[in-house]
């Protein structure tokens, strides 16, 4: 026998009005306390809004027949008037080491009073199965639409900026994501800049970590680095960790790599990473695409290594990942070994991060949007 739960608001008068309006873009657009009086004006009540976030958000079922504990009359309001998510699924591909990338596409909405209309567009989320924490995977989450940053040897950029994602859209991706399976850690390097994007994804970690339950230390964030704005942000002592995109040691060498960030000097990213673990307690990551004959010689080992003497601080180097249409190589393993060996030589903690997922285009750096 079905369990119903307590239907008694349902008797009491649940709003089934198939022309109402939706009560907001999907369940993830709201608050705990916006989905109970959501959930009221359904004719619910406070804990058939707790046991629907449960459901979405911490255990990943957006369907309605896996919320056995709500009646059928309030699954059957909810999807009409507030659905669990907003996009749709519309493409997935499984590579042989077992990491899943799927498309999640977000229609158009029309303008409102006080709400802008929005364009739609899609992005791509990939749920990378974990060899640490067996059992889990880290999810790699995406902020934008395009990217406006367009590194030449990123996928992700090379038709721009589209808009930035709204919270509950960079959510709906984690819910998507545990839809799968567990999720032990959250890399947030997917298409966009996150820093650009900063609102939104707040709102969508704050869910994360507090109904999802990622802890901080379980959340990378990866930026290019804008000084201004990590100096800003620091202070507040936002619940993840930092990772900054730097590429290269040399201000012209980054200026080509890394387009938005033209004229910022490298030494002043890096005074912003030291202004962050001044006030965070917590080391900045400094993540490192090798390109092989680029940016990947003994000099450039060298003088990155001056750069980042007496701070504490991390290199994550990347091995190019192939991106089709563009004239950058992956290093050799033993090239990628030396590298990192001249950094350690130096007093530099650097470790090499070889992606998952290449066949099915999922690595780092291949991610792109497919169109709108």
């Amino acid at each position: 026998m079905e369990n119903r739960g307590d239907d008694a608001p349902d008797r009491a008068g649940l709003d089934t009005g198939r022309s109402a309006e939706r009560l907001a873009p999907s369940l993830l657009a709201l608050t705990p306390a916006q989905t109970e009086r959501a959930i009221e004006r359904l004719g619910g009540r406070a804990f058939h809004a707790r046991s629907l976030r449960r459901h979405v958000i911490q255990e990943g079922r957006i369907l309605p027949e896996q919320w056995t504990d709500l009646s059928a009359r309030l699954r059957q309001a909810l999807m009409e008037r507030l659905p669990p998510v907003a996009g749709e699924e519309t493409d997935r591909r499984t590579a042989r080491d077992g990491t899943v990338k799927f498309l999640t596409r977000f229609a158009p909405s029309a303008a409102a009073e006080g709400v802008p209309a929005r364009q739609g567009g899609a992005v791509e989320t990939v749920h990378i199965p974990s060899h640490r924490d067996v059992g889990t995977a880290t999810l790699c989450v995406s902020t934008q639409v395009g990217c406006p940053v367009r590194c030449p040897f990123c996928a992700s950029g090379r038709d721009g900026l589209v808009r930035g994602l709204q919270g509950h859209e960079i959510l709906e991706q984690y819910v998507r994501g545990r839809a799968i399976g567990p999720l032990g850690r959250s890399v947030v390097m997917g298409i966009g800049e996150p820093l650009l994007a900063y609102p939104a994804l707040a709102f969508a970690l704050e869910a994360v970590r507090s109904e999802m339950g990622l802890g901080a230390r379980r959340i990378t964030v990866s930026t290019v680095g804008f000084p201004d704005r990590l100096r800003q942000l620091a202070p507040t002592r936002p619940g993840f960790q930092l990772a900054i995109s730097l590429h290269s040691p040399d201000d012209e060498q980054r200026s080509e790599l890394v387009p938005l960030m033209r004229g910022v000097p490298v030494e002043e990213v890096l005074q912003a990473g030291d202004h962050w673990f001044r006030e965070t307690g917590r080391e900045v990551t400094y993540e490192y695409v090798l390109l092989g004959g680029t940016n990947d010689s003994d000099g450039h080992a060298r003088r990155l290594a001056e750069r980042l003497s007496r701070r504490r601080a991390t290199v994550n180097l990347i091995p190019y990942n192939p991106v089709e249409g563009d004239n950058y190589r992956r290093p050799a393993p033993e090239h990628v070994a030396r590298f990192q060996s001249l950094l350690e030589e130096r007093g530099i903690v650097a470790t090499v991060r070889w992606s998952r997922g290449l066949e099915a285009d999922a690595a780092c750096g291949q991610l792109r949007r497919r169109g709108n």
